[in-house]
């Protein structure tokens, strides 16, 4: 069987649909992959903030012309980063699979050694995530943060050559993903030697670092292959990470962190959400939970208890 895999053109994408590539391709039940690129609205209108959960992603920036053409039958399975992907499914489309989830982690990429707390005080961060800038806030009252697009390369090239900003932060997946993600937590780049630390104080968005297959729902010569390379553990967590979005509005433009780990049957969910008064709501909870749904449900009660 061959497949239409309908991806965006940028550098990261590209390399994320050839991971999906061989996978189907390893599974034995797709002889060809055929990529085709689509050029997305968020790839071309570099002048707009994002929002990875809020609701800028509620129309699509970077999923509705690969949506298009799923359902217009030119491409048979669209690939994405699951995190650009809105809680509302589009009618006739699902998610049908996600592959082996890398590490969620943000990543702070500095002109100074030893993370977040070797930041001067004062320090100019670059990110595209109200998420990212609301908890390094959080954590750091002092730093000030500042908006940045364009692809991983062009972002590196703007940080060496910004002489006020002392770091950007990206998702470490995306580093691993294009090979840029060193053993010794430096990188040279441009002449310019960088500092890579993990930030695991952050959460991360919901499905960050999952790559999504999405297919037609009536589709079931494609749903039956997706059944096949679906990773279930990824899919659980991930699963309880958007559900709890949609718990707290789906579309809601506050940010939030939220990230699931599952260890046997027991799954620890945590989450913080940035509300739009300054209120800042966290939590976290660990049990052997019967589904995705339920976990995210005692997470929400846990963070608003009879707020809601």
């Amino acid at each position: 069987m061959q497949i239409a895999l309908g991806t965006r053109g940028s550098q990261l994408a590209l390399a994320q649909a050839e991971i999906a590539k061989q996978t189907l391709l390893r599974s034995g039940l797709v002889e060809t992959v055929d990529l085709r690129v689509i050029k997305t609205i968020g790839d071309q209108r570099l002048d707009l903030r994002l929002d990875d959960s809020g609701k800028s992603f509620e129309k699509g920036l970077f999923t509705k012309e690969l949506e298009q053409a799923l359902l217009n039958g030119e491409i048979d399975l669209a690939v994405h980063s699951l995190k650009d992907l809105p809680t509302e499914a589009v009618e006739g489309l699902l998610v049908d699979a996600v592959l082996p989830r890398e590490d969620p982690v943000d990543v702070l990429i500095s002109k100074f050694p030893d993370g977040l707390h070797g930041l001067p005080k004062g320090s100019l961060i670059a990110t595209s995530s109200p998420r990212r800038a609301q908890q390094i806030i959080h954590l750091r009252p002092d730093i000030q943060v500042c908006a940045v697009r364009g692809n991983v390369p062009t972002r590196l090239e703007k940080l060496v050559r910004a002489a006020d900003w002392s770091g950007i932060i990206l998702a470490q997946a995306g580093l691993q993903r294009l090979g840029l993600l060193p053993e010794r937590e430096r990188l040279s780049f441009l002449d310019a030697t960088l500092f890579i630390t993990g930030l695991r104080e952050l959460l991360p968005a919901a499905g960050q670092g999952a790559i999504a297959l999405q297919c037609r729902e009536n589709d079931a010569v494609v749903r039956s292959i997706l059944s096949q390379v679906n990773d279930p553990v990824s899919w659980d967590c991930v699963r309880a990470e958007r559900e709890f979005l949609h718990l707290i509005g789906g579309g809601c433009n506050v940010p939030i962190g939220v990230y699931a780990r599952l260890v046997g049957d027991t799954m620890t969910l945590a989450g913080i959400v940035f509300e739009e008064a300054g209120r800042v709501r966290q939590g976290s909870v660990t049990a052997p939970f019967k589904s995705p749904l339920d976990a995210a449900k005692t997470l929400f009660q846990e963070i608003y208890g009879e707020d809601r």
